[in-house]
């Protein structure tokens, strides 16, 4: 009888894969071990290196060329979401070692939730209040709070989740401007926002919020120079991806008051370290990367890895295969 392969799930953080999904097939035929720590380097490799099967929840466990060399015994890879920011795909194509995606579910529609939550949580001091209320106290001078409404929200990227949260912010009476490498006036119109420049963008927004993919043209975008622009009663909102700022040069800039606050939800290294100056920066609302972090997020993850599991050991087509562009 041959040995049944080895499958290793990886990133499952929340320990939410088994709820949403039957992995009865896939525990019958197979060796299948989940991971729910954070896993990096030799730890990371000790965990996989007799692997048959990896499958990966989101960019949580970071595979380069060098790491996919010492595993000799890999057949396939699959990660959750349409794109994984941390694999080298051109390391597995060498190889030729297939590989598949679950579909994403609506992480759009909650980061735009999620960025809103940040975005009145830090406008209104919700947690600055709350604390003064646990303990004994009441309204103080910080508790004259701005208004959002008549104020400017500059929306930098306009696709599938910055045109969700321009909506809202128009909703509540905010003018809504917008940038991005290749933003047009049209574009902008489209959506009811101006299209301005970044430097005008920066200068006049109370509320940032960026929604840009990280790649060659963006990574690093904001640093203290355009830091430095920002209102010293704005606010700079990042749900998208950390590598838009530089987080050494943000954690300056608020000690300096430009910009007056800001709020976070994703880091360059996640889980943020214990000890990083992150976690107790002033002025600086942070959440530990819950865009993506919903239920309905997690039943499309967890069935997407079952189906193509199960679809890998009938050696059938697997679902939603991933060719790198």
């Amino acid at each position: 009888m041959a040995a049944l392969p080895n499958i290793v799930i990886l990133g499952d953080y929340e320990q939410a894969l088994r709820r949403f999904s039957n992995w009865d097939k896939l525990e019958q035929g197979s060796n299948l071990t989940f991971h729910h720590k954070p896993l990096r380097d030799e730890a990371l490799y000790e965990a996989v290196k007799d692997a048959d099967v990896i499958a990966i929840v989101r960019d949580r466990s970071p595979f380069n060329e060098a790491m996919i060399a010492r595993l000799p015994k890999l057949k396939f890879l699959m990660f959750t979401g349409e794109r994984n920011g941390t694999l080298e795909a051109s390391a597995l194509v060498a190889r030729n070692i297939p590989m598949a995606h679950s579909p994403g579910g609506p992480s759009k529609e909650t980061t735009a939730e999620l960025t809103w939550a940040l975005i009145l949580g830090a406008s209104k001091r919700l947690i600055e209040e709350h604390r003064l209320i646990a303990s004994g106290g009441w309204r103080d001078q910080l508790s004259v709070l701005p208004m959002l409404c008549g104020e400017r929200l500059g929306v930098m990227g306009l696709g599938a989740i910055g045109s969700r949260v321009a909506r809202v912010g128009a909703a509540f009476g905010m003018e809504v401007v917008t940038w991005s490498p290749r933003m047009t006036p049209e574009r902008a119109a489209a959506e009811n926002a101006k299209s301005v420049s970044m430097e005008e963008l920066l200068k006049t927004s109370k509320i940032v919020t960026l929604h840009l993919v990280a790649g060659p043209g963006t990574k690093g975008l904001i640093s203290a120079d355009q830091l430095a622009l920002m209102r010293p009663d704005s606010i700079l909102v990042n749900t998208s991806r950390s590598a838009l700022i530089n987080m050494n040069d943000l954690q300056k800039a608020l000690v300096a008051g430009r910009p007056g606050q800001a709020a976070v939800d994703v880091f360059d290294i996640e889980p943020l370290p214990e000890n990083d100056v992150l976690r107790n920066t002033p002025n600086l609302l942070v959440t530990p990367h819950l865009g993506f972090i919903a239920e309905p997020i997690f039943e499309v993850f967890s069935k997407g890895i079952t189906e193509t599991l199960e679809a890998w050991l009938d050696n059938k087509p697997v679902p939603h295969p991933f060719k790198p562009q």
